[in-house]
């Protein structure tokens, strides 16, 4: 959701309009038939372009509102621009001749601008960061308010949350489980990542395509690099999923109904021609928006001009394939692209070259050696691997060409690292890049360190020493710092919580550093039972929850002990006889200052944290003790924090 595919939106299309402007869209469609006819399209031209997309991080490690000070620093418009979210950032590549020089001409610019984004960040405070989903994220960050401020963006936002019917859910399940709603698209602007266009001649795109559908799962399960998502493992690649639920326009009730979603690997091969995918889409797909219908196609045809079929390009970027088909017009000459949206953001620039060599040369290669590889794998079977990929990553198994099983592991090393070398040879381009770009996927699968399990890597190892928001902030900050060295992330070291500078900034909203992991327990169980539990896991406060995680009381360890003392029954009292029911609460994004001053107030040692209505977390005054201890060591110079043995007979 770029703000070149939307920049001509102009409000949600009604009644006439809407039949306008579908009348355009089929004028379009009738203007691209006539080019196919004609030959009017550039051929015996292999191009590839990459758009990267960032995150802008402050000095905390969190999303930081920034990009149009930033981009009124950079002042390239022909290289950078919006996304969604105003802590987002676009850069656009120049398009390179895939031959020669021509991937490393794309690194060495992709490097440039990147670091002309990081010199500008900086000077405004700000650093970037590529990663497929930013593990410092919180749902607060993501309010109306973080989007770009363009009403074409707020007006997309109110046709899909209008035809969706109400919030915004996501439940995705991986080692932990994600269940949000939200009111807006926002969600969408967790995910960057990293999209490589590919140049194919008409009369070969049905078998391109049809190529880069089957050759999706291996691609995906080598470049995964989005596992955590506001605190929860989930799949491999989380993006996959996230961004196809934040902007799905399906109502729930529908489900009855076969419907397609938006964001999708598509539902069948593609028989002759690009037409095909814009006919089903306009089919499936109702038109959101409009845009100023000055362009009579056939008539620029008949005057020997090239049309730029602006409205059937603004239907086409508001649906979300995998694979997108692109139509295009540079200096003067139509060409036919291929859009691989796959790819997540990071870990390295050089990873991210390395995956695009590894996709264009098996494209390429395969294009060469199949002349129609639907007759080799069923479709569903080539999205199957494709969605078992972004759950599993390196760690798939899929279903191959012929019926034949066998690992992605293996699949990369025995067949398709060299199908693509041989491919990228086929096009010319250098030996010397060939050997340097595939080395470097064949070092990450062989060492099976991709970024997903980098980051899972350094996330399990900091488990015992540090909250749920630390090792988050752990992470990005490594990975920020692993990015300036140019490194692939097969080598790099795992995440050390010393690489985070601790700031009170770090914990300026109790979402920060709240404990999400809870033990509760029902109104009508024993106090015996929790009498128990606090002895067990050593806590002091058990908050009372209904069946829906209404929070409707919170029993504390004092209570227990006077209930006990004075003689009760522990076995047959319930918890709801001696719970504290008239409880204070506050709200995740509660300012931490606010929430001490709360606590000091009504001398509480608990306040459970809620969002709309259901509990979500707790602090506690350990809580605030263990905040102090670490921004006082931070203070003091201490990076490491030293075992405490307070055993007399150890000493």
């Amino acid at each position: 959701m770029t703000t070149k595919e939307h920049k001509e939106v102009d409000g949600r299309l009604d009644g006439e309009r809407q039949r306008e402007f579908m009348s355009a869209i089929l004028d379009d469609v009738r203007a691209l038939e006539y080019m196919l006819e004609n030959n009017l399209f550039e051929t015996g031209v292999r191009r590839i372009g990459v758009e990267q997309e960032l995150f802008l991080l402050n000095e905390s490690w969190r999303p930081a509102r920034g990009v149009l000070q930033v981009l009124d620093k950079l002042r390239d418009p022909a290289h950078y621009t919006t996304e969604l979210g105003q802590f987002q950032l676009e850069i656009n590549c120049d398009p390179q001749i895939l031959g020669g020089d021509g991937l490393a001409s794309l690194h060495t610019q992709l490097d440039q601008l990147v670091e002309g984004a990081r010199r500008s960040a900086g000077e405004l405070g700000m650093q970037v960061v590529l990663m497929g989903i930013l593990p410092t994220m919180q749902k607060s960050d993501l309010s109306l308010d973080s989007m770009v401020p363009s009403a074409r963006y707020m007006q997309l936002n109110k046709i899909v949350t209008a035809l969706r019917g109400g919030k915004f859910e996501v439940q995705i399940k991986g080692l932990d489980e994600l269940v949000l709603d939200h009111d807006s698209v926002m969600v969408e602007a967790c995910n960057s990542s990293f999209q490589v266009h590919l140049q194919v001649a008409p009369d070969e795109f049905a078998r391109m395509y049809n190529i880069a559908q089957v050759v999706a799962g291996p691609l995906m399960a080598v470049s995964a690099n989005s596992p955590i998502v506001f605190n929860r493992r989930l799949w491999a690649e989380t993006r996959i999923a996230l961004f196809r639920q934040s902007v799905d326009t399906r109502k729930h009730k529908s489900v009855h109904r076969e419907l397609e979603a938006r964001v999708s690997f598509g539902t069948r091969w593609v028989r002759k021609s690009i037409v095909e995918i814009f006919k089903e889409d306009i089919a499936r797909f109702r038109a959101l928006v409009g845009t100023e219908l000055d362009e009579a196609p056939m008539a620029v045809l008949a005057r020997g001009g090239l049309p730029q079929l602006k409205a059937l390009r603004l239907h086409n970027g508001t649906i979300y394939r995998w694979n997108r088909p692109c139509f295009g017009v540079t200096d003067g000459k139509a060409h036919l692209r291929i859009e691989n949206r796959i790819m997540p953001a990071g870990p390295s620039t050089l990873d991210e070259v390395a995956n695009s060599a590894f996709w264009a040369g098996m494209m390429i290669e395969i294009g060469a050696r199949e002349e129609d590889i639907t007759r080799r794998i069923d479709f569903d079977q080539a999205a199957s691997n494709f969605y078992t990929a972004a759950r599993e990553g390196l760690g798939s198994h899929f279903t191959w060409l012929d019926g034949n099983d066998v690992t992605a592991r293996e699949l990369v090393l025995e067949q398709l690292i060299p199908l693509a070398a041989a491919g990228l040879r086929r096009q010319g381009v250098n030996e010397e890049h060939v050997q340097h770009y595939l080395g470097v996927v064949e070092n990450r699968v062989k060492t099976t360190r991709t970024g997903a399990r980098w980051q899972l890597s350094s996330w399990n190892s900091l488990r015992d020493r540090a909250t749920l928001s630390e090792r988050a902030t752990a992470i990005v900050a490594a990975t920020v710092q692993r990015q300036l060295t140019g490194r692939p992330v097969a080598e790099w070291e795992r995440a050390r919580l010393d690489e985070a500078k601790v700031s009170a900034k770090n914990y300026q909203r109790v979402e920060h550093y709240m404990t999400s992991d809870l033990f509760t327990v029902q109104e009508h169980d024993a106090v015996e039972m929790v009498a128990n539990l606090m002895i067990w896991e050593r806590i002091r406060h058990v908050p009372v929850e209904d069946a829906e995680h209404h929070l409707v009381g919170v029993l504390t360890y004092r209570a227990v002990l006077r209930f006990i003392m004075s003689g009760g029954n522990p076995r047959r009292t319930p918890v709801s006889d001696i719970m504290k029911k008239d409880v204070v609460t506050i709200a995740p994004d509660t300012q931490t200052i606010e929430a001490l001053r709360t606590m000091r107030r009504l001398k509480v040692g608990c306040l459970p944290v809620l969002h709309d209505g259901k509990l979500v977390g707790m602090i506690t005054e350990e809580d605030f003790m263990d905040l102090a201890t670490k921004l006082l060591e931070e203070q003091m110079g201490i990076t490491e924090q030293l075992p405490l043995d307070l055993d007399p007979a150890k000493k």
